[in-house]
């Protein structure tokens, strides 16, 4: 028996109802009475100490209730922001973490750095009353270029860490790698820089700070991606207020792809302050304050080198990276260019030995921090741009070289040099599959007809992989995270058969509401329209870890079903009481409860109200139908596939056309088909825009040059094809739903597959973002 919306059924999203009718319930939508406004003075200077803030005119000023600036927080024993994730460096010693208050103190170290907070009767003239704040700086030289940073002589931001490292860490077999090179019949190399993108979510971030003087109680209202992990930070690190008397709601967010899941200063000033001056606070960013503020991604400069043997099987792969953390450490800074970065290096290939460097460094830029993939984009650009590179120092096709090189399906589990042990895979399948969408076989036909209309084409390939499901609290925690990664759930049955999922998963786009009313619906046999999802509040949820790293279904799902097995053998207990059977005749499917070899049966609703009117119930059966669990995995997940990119340039213009793109992506058990796909359109969009159009640049003072939809191009309908999507699947054994991930796998292949179909066209190398003039310029060199 299957259930008509239960798992692998294309079920439209419950949530998008309220979304499309304007009915969502956005921070920026919530107000409370007496409600005061927040606005934050930012320096306009890069890198410079303060001698002096004044602020006697500003709280003059019409409506200015009050103006706070760091040193306040520090008076109220307020800690700076954390990081919290530890890396050890090469010779063993921690990396370094500068002090990040929450307002800057004695100096500024990044354009946009909190001076002071301005709050007011409205935000106008709380604005108004910030432009008679008189600020004594004196400027201090600045460096925006990780290079230049590490470099000797450079500009010192941080006296807690000499020549701005951060850390130099290193992961791999040195030796083995050096050997292997020392005995390879060629060598490919390549320099790429992963260019530095700004996330920009629909929703910028928000916070609304509520104090109760009767319960001592503070309440923050924020964009957050997860608000357990918020609070805990502010309660044990930052000192806000006791966990038990702080509540963090996350309401409905607009979008995070990494950049909500971090504690921001500006929420932290704003829940402080509201008890500060007894009253609700509220403040929203502004989308120059999202560009200034907003922790970046990627900005890496790496070196890689691919040793092979005569017959193009690979022996050794090395890497050496410099990796920008910005001004200060963010929330999880530490571990993207390390740990989520190192251990994707084997991609989906036998490679013996992997050696990698990652020299990490501050500059006078916005926070760097996980932004959609984490590492594994970056991890998968530099090996399928150098598989790519190989395939061509060979003369051989690039997809007949990685299907040479690919792990088989026979294999697994198998271990990599770098950590990871993959459980399940089958690339040369999607490969096969990739190229048969895209019509591989005519790409030369194709090509010739570009060329007679004076165009130039080219084909490019990613076959990536990533470790997703972020949780094993055993493996991360041995690599340095500060807390486990499990998830909890509970699920709660009403008298009249309804159920509440309570989830420490937190939805910002995906479709939660959805998918776990699903996994209700096919377990227990309850309509999903029966199934109420409830999620990101602190005082509702046990707790919870959140939502990032494609780990809502592989984690969260999973607790949600042991939540349910719970609920089913308590069930079996009721049904075998009801029916006079014994409790191992009792079988269960999709939420009715047989007696084994009869016709007698009980649905599961029957089964609840029972539960909470136990007329007629079993003695040692304590009532009500509830249940929680907790849920921590073994193992990572890991998705992949391969996407194959075609392209037609223009070479007197620079305009690159995709003019076919296809996806083979292996997520294992699929809960909802349509959500998948539409997960994976959005993934290669947001690549698309890393690798044509996106790119943050600062000038030489510090200076955000692309501070603006003006300045910082995003993608459009019309930059983007006609997607051809197709899935395999070969099931996760590491959780109960056999699901994978599939969030961020879009955003992980796409730069690497467009950037080989352009070089593939071009015949040289160029760096993202591919923007007409740089692709223009290639052209006309050839």
């Amino acid at each position: 028996m299957s259930v008509e919306n239960g798992i692998g059924a294309s079920v439209r999203r419950k949530e998008d109802q309220r979304f499309i009718t304007g009915n969502g319930n956005y921070l920026d939508d919530m107000n409370r009475v007496g409600q005061a406004h927040g606005y934050f003075l930012r320096s306009p200077h890069a890198h410079a100490k303060i001698n002096s803030i004044n602020l006697d005119a500003a709280k003059a000023a019409p409506g200015v209730v009050d103006i706070f600036v760091g040193a306040d927080m520090a008076a109220d024993g307020i800690g700076g922001l954390i990081c919290g994730w530890g890396i050890t460096s090469k010779d063993g010693t921690p990396h370094n973490a500068p002090p990040h208050n929450s307002m800057a103190i004695d100096a500024v170290r990044h354009v946009g750095d909190q001076v002071a907070f301005v709050i007011a009767d409205s935000l106008q003239q709380a604005k108004d009353a910030a432009e008679l704040i008189d600020v004594d700086y004196s400027e201090l030289p600045a460096v925006t270029d990780i290079s230049k940073a590490l470099a000797a002589g450079a500009p010192q931001i941080h006296e807690e860490a000499p020549g701005n490292q951060c850390y130099d860490w290193e992961l791999g077999d040195k030796e083995a790698v050096e050997a292997a090179f020392a005995n390879a019949h060629s060598v490919s190399k390549i320099d790429l820089i992963n260019n530095r993108v700004a996330p920009n979510p629909m929703e910028p971030r928000a916070a609304l700070g509520e104090f109760d003087a009767g319960t001592d109680e503070l309440t923050l209202y924020t964009t957050s991606q997860n608000p357990h992990v918020a609070r805990l930070i502010m309660s044990a690190f930052l000192a806000i207020a006791p966990e038990n008397k702080l509540r963090v709601v996350a309401p409905d967010v607009g979008g995070g792809f990494g950049s909500k899941i971090f504690v921001y200063a500006e929420e932290t000033v704003t829940v402080w302050a509201a008890r500060k001056i007894n009253r609700p606070i509220k403040w929203t960013a502004d989308r120059s304050e999202a560009f200034l503020t907003d922790a970046h991604g990627r900005d890496h400069a790496s070196h890689g080198e691919l040793a092979l043997d005569a017959d193009g099987h690979i022996l050794g792969f090395k890497v050496s990276t410099k990796a920008n953390m910005g001004a200060y450490l963010s929330t999880f800074a530490s571990a993207v260019p390390t740990y989520l970065y190192g251990t994707l290096l084997n991609g989906q290939y036998k490679i013996p030995c992997i050696y990698v460097e990652v020299q990490a460094g501050f500059t006078n830029t916005t926070p760097v921090d996980a932004y959609r993939g984490a590492g594994r984009p970056e991890a998968t650009y530099i090996v399928e741009r150098i598989i790519e590179t190989a395939a061509r120092d060979l003369n051989m096709d690039p997809t007949e070289f990685r299907m040479k090189n690919f792990i088989q399906p026979d294999a697994y589990p198998y271990e990599t040099p770098v950590i990871m042990t993959y459980d399940s895979g089958d690339y040369p399948a999607n490969m096969n599959a990739a190229k048969a969408l895209i019509d591989y076989d005519g790409f030369a036909a194709r090509k010739a007809q570009s060329e007679a209309n004076g165009k130039i084409r080219g084909i490019g390939c990613a076959a990536y992989i990533e470790a997703c499901g972020i949780a094993p609290s055993a493996a991360v925690g041995s690599l340095g995270a500060g807390v486990g990664l499990w998830e909890s759930a509970e699920v709660r049955f009403n008298p009249t058969g309804s159920v509440t999922v309570f989830t420490g998963s937190h939805s910002h786009g995906q479709g939660h509401e959805t998918t776990f009313a699903q996994i209700i619906s096919d377990k227990l046999g309850v309509p999903i329209e029966s199934v109420e999802v409830v999620h990101g509040d602190t005082d509702k949820v046990p707790f919870g870890m959140g939502t990032y790293g494609s780990r809502s279904l592989a984690v969260g799902g999973s607790a949600i079903v042991k939540a349910v097995d719970k609920i089913v053998e308590k069930s079996k207990k009721v049904a075998a009481h009801l029916m006079e059977a014994a409790v191992e005749d009792i079988e269960h499917e999709h939420g009715v409860f047989s007696v084994a070899g009869t016709d007698k049966s009980l649905t599961m609703g029957e089964i609840a109200f029972a539960a909470y009117v136990p007329h007629n119930y079993p003695a040692d059966l304590e009532p009500g139908m509830a249940e929680n669990a907790f849920y921590d995995p073994l193992n990572f997940t890991f998705p992949a596939g391969t996407h194959i990119a075609e392209v037609e340039i223009d070479p007197n213009t620079g305009v690159v056309d995709i003019v076919d793109w296809a996806a083979s992506d292996d997520f294992g058990n699929i809960i909802n088909p349509m959500i998948v796909e539409g997960q994976v359109h959005g993934g290669i969009a947001q690549g698309i825009g890393q690798a044509l159009l996106e790119g943050v640049v600062y000038d030489d003072t510090g200076q955000l040059v692309t501070g603006s939809y003006m300045d910082y191009c995003m993608p459009r309908a019309d930059d983007l094809p006609n997607f051809k999507v197709d899935t395999t699947s070969t099931p996760c054994p590491s959780n109960p739903l056999g699901v994978k991930g599939c969030g961020e796998a879009g955003a992980i292949a796409a730069p690497a597959a467009l950037m080989n179909a352009i070089t593939n066209a071009l015949g040289k190398d160029i760096d993202m973002p591919a923007t007409p003039e740089k692709v223009w310029r290639a052209a006309q060199s050839n």
